[in-house]
């Protein structure tokens, strides 16, 4: 099996197990991840073990956006914990009940009876037993804080209760070993269209049965115990920092480290990026300025000052490695990407004028509903928007075609309008990426030895980084 890769469609859309209801669900989430994400990868896949029961814990920074993609990204038959209060709302409880998720009642939901969570978690065993997976969100709650919020019980009482629990209570065969799968979830803009995200696997926690108090629960202190080993397991695997601010030094940091490896058509994986924004976290927390020294706080000035400069004239760090590249590189790059641009403009302007308005009421939708109770959800508000949204757009333009023209003309509208789409969604996308790379090269013109100063500069600040990174002591 391949530890670490970009999920495509293929990947998804066509590998999942259970009824048709169950499959089509699938499908379309598929469709529409795939459509919302620019990039989606995976992580630590060699960790997940093939055929045996499983029990998933995730952060839970996005919604319904976070159980989707874990839904999406794995062959296995998973059956979620969602919040009691989804399975009373008229679209959403079709999809939660279609993929088979289980109701969890929470104390921060008003009014819902805790004690009906007993019933959920018997069957959390007896589905265990079947050698079935559940998938879990041991926070809570869905939120936007910058760190993993202190984690609940659950997953250690399911797990704990599932070995323990005789057979013949539950059903299916006895274990006498179950683990537990931490998965990190990293978004680089868990809101934005077209931004990229990293699931990411860490290594399974193996839990062992224990002996059931009388009132056939598991003892408080091994709940204690193993929730603590999941809380560990989900700190490896998930990006951690103080507040907003220090999240903006080392997305910075990050992206000022990695731009020397970077180029026209270079880009570092999300794993090496997830990767190296842990490390640089881990240094340049409050916590590690003991440690580190007065080095910290002078660095940290550099790199915001550096960045500022940068921001100012309106190019990234990776816009510098313009004076890595020949002319003629940099040539062959701009005319390849302009002719792709005029090649899909007959497609692409049609296409954006098409979808703006589905755009714009998405866009004003996960807006105006940004909560749930307690949880975050505008990117899940926008997301089922545009699944709705779009397809209604392709529909309408087919509609008015028939009306206008006929069915001959209605007929081939519904998939043109589908390209038109997808070609302006592309050309976006080329124009955003060409934007910082065609300043950098005016600028070049123009200032041709600020830019070199600023290249040094970062040159100067990747090697002091590397000695404060890699070598500082821990």
């Amino acid at each position: 099996m391949r530890d670490a890769y970009v999920l495509r469609f293929r990947d998804m859309g066509l590998r999942q197990k259970g009824g048709w209801t169950r499959r089509f669900v699938h499908l379309v989430l598929s469709i529409a991840l795939r459509l919302f994400f620019r990039r989606i990868e995976i992580g630590g896949a060699r960790n997940i073990p093939p055929d045996e029961p499983l029990v998933f814990v995730s952060n839970h920074p996005n919604g319904l956006i976070d159980p989707a993609l874990i839904f999406c990204a794995l062959p296995r038959r998973i059956s979620f914990l969602a919040k009691s209060t989804l399975f009373r709302i008229p679209v959403i409880s079709f999809l939660v009940n279609a993929v088979e998720s289980l109701p969890l009642y929470r104390r921060v939901d008003t009014a819902e009876d805790l004690t009906k969570n007993r019933l959920t978690f018997e069957r959390c065993h007896a589905l265990l037993r079947l050698n079935r997976c559940i998938a879990l969100f041991p926070e809570g709650v869905s939120h936007n804080a910058t760190r993993l919020l202190p984690v609940k019980t659950g997953a250690a009482r399911i797990a704990l209760g599932a070995l323990s629990v005789e057979p013949s209570a539950t059903g299916g065969r006895a274990l006498d070993c179950l683990k537990i799968v931490p998965v990190g979830l990293y978004y680089t803009s868990k809101t934005s269209f077209r931004s990229e995200a990293l699931i990411r696997f860490g290594a399974p926690i193996e839990v062992r049965p224990v002996k059931l108090d009388a009132q056939g629960e598991p003892p408080r202190e091994s709940v204690r115990e193993l929730s603590a080993r999941i809380e560990e397991a989900l700190l490896e695997v998930t990006l951690n920092v103080e507040d907003d601010e220090e999240l903006g030094v080392v997305t910075k940091a990050q992206e000022l480290f990695s731009s020397l490896y970077e180029g026209l058509s270079l880009r570092q994986t999300l794993s090496t990026e997830f990767d190296l924004r842990r490390r640089i976290a881990e240094k340049m927390s409050p916590a590690a300025a003991g440690v580190m020294g007065e080095g910290q706080d002078e660095l940290r000035r550099r790199i915001l000052k550096h960045e500022e400069e940068l921001g100012a004239l309106g190019i990234n760090a990776e816009n510098l490695s313009l004076l890595t590249h020949t002319r003629w590189n940099v040539f062959r790059h701009f005319l390849l990407r302009g002719a792709l641009l005029l090649l899909l403009l007959p497609l692409s302007i049609p296409g954006a004028l098409l979808h703006l308005p589905a755009f714009l009421i998405c866009v004003l939708l996960s807006r105006f509903y940004r909560r749930h109770g307690v949880d975050e959800i505008a990117p899940t508000v926008k997301i089922l928007a545009a699944i709705a949204l779009m397809p209604l757009t392709w529909l309408v333009v087919a509609a008015l075609c028939y009306v206008w023209w006929g069915w001959r003309v209605a007929l081939p509208a519904l998939p043109a309008s589908i390209a038109c789409g997808y070609a302006a969604m592309r050309s976006l996308e080329t124009l955003y990426d060409m934007r910082g790379w065609f300043k950098g090269v005016l600028l070049l013109v123009n200032n041709r030895r600020r830019v070199l100063r600023l290249f040094l500069e970062r040159r100067a600040l990747h090697q002091e980084m590397v000695k404060f990174v890699e070598a500082a002591p821990e």
